[in-house]
């Protein structure tokens, strides 16, 4: 009699595990990890696209944990805000896909020298082209004094052409909006050397900010500019903190930072009038704001 309870109690015991072990293994079945690059930001979703899967919509949320990694083992990590999640950067993303094969992200994971990529290539520059050009230079000097180096100058050189054309690929993407219908503009001046929104521009952000919730799919991008004058250094800080207070300010007044890119800091370039009066100089220190609808949503 003994015996049979104690079978009985071993039975149960090993079924309890393996229904365990099975709901785990289900559970973890539906966890889903993709890479790739995000090429579209729309609303509270992105597009990203990867090597295998083509074109995975994201969907953003305010529990998706966003962190820089660094390290071979991406043992340091550093927690960041969704409006980093620009076109052109590089992401790991861990989900689980929904009724509508959107993968709603749990984390996204990215490298800090990605994002300044991305970020460079937004303000209208490319430090990774510059890189590739040196050490195209570096390579030819090594061809010369080491000839029996050819493998490594070899692997330096496709790694050179990967990057020229990652380049090309992300200018092309930031330099097109075809793909956005423009529903709404506000320009925000600054006087010089200074980064506060002046009160005369809060009600036309107000007014901006409740105009892009009547419109589906929206998402707000925030450019930050400066005059020539000063040091550029000087300058790049002044639009990066103008850019900041703007994108602050709509997401105090309800704008979700999930429908917001990142502020581009712009610093001097695509100056708007001439910087050698007092009058163009006060143009030039500027944030402009606008709300963006993908085409694919207005169905233009």
């Amino acid at each position: 009699m003994k015996e049979t309870k104690f079978a009985r109690a071993t039975f149960l015991t090993t079924a309890s595990l393996a229904t365990i072990l099975l709901l785990s293994g289900t559970a973890v079945a539906q966890s889903t990890q993709v890479k790739g690059v995000i090429n579209g930001r729309n609303g509270a979703t992105m597009t990203v696209q990867t090597q295998d899967a083509g074109n995975v919509v994201v969907v953003l949320t305010v529990d998706t944990q966003v962190e820089d990694v660094q390290g071979v083992f991406h043992a340091r990590k550093k927690e960041m805000g969704l409006t980093v999640l620009m076109p052109g950067l590089q992401v790991e993303i861990q989900g689980n896909y929904n009724a509508q094969n959107q993968l709603v992200a749990n984390t996204i994971k990215f490298n800090g020298k990605d994002l300044q990529n991305a970020t460079d290539i937004q303000a209208g520059v490319a430090p990774v082209e510059q890189q590739a050009q040196a050490q195209q230079q570096q390579i030819a000097q090594q061809e010369q004094q080491l000839q029996q180096q050819q493998q490594e100058v070899a692997a330096e050189q496709a790694k050179i052409a990967a990057n020229k054309a990652a380049i090309a690929a992300a200018n092309k993407r930031f330099g097109e909006l075809g793909d956005y219908n423009i529903l709404g503009e506000v320009t925000v001046l600054f006087a010089n050397g200074k980064v506060t929104i002046e009160p005369e521009y809060k009600p036309q952000l107000v007014a901006l900010i409740q105009k892009a919730k009547t419109i589906n799919g929206y998402v707000i991008e925030v450019k930050g500019y400066a005059s020539s004058v000063g040091s550029a250094a000087l300058n790049q800080k002044l639009s990066t903190e103008r850019a900041d207070n703007v994108t602050d300010f709509l997401e105090q007044n309800g704008i979700p930072l999930t429908n917001m890119l990142a502020p581009g800091a712009m610093g001097t370039s695509m100056q708007v009038a001439p910087d050698t009066t007092a009058e163009g100089q006060a143009e030039n220190r500027r944030v402009v704001v606008m709300i963006l609808q993908n085409k694919g949503i207005a169905g233009t």
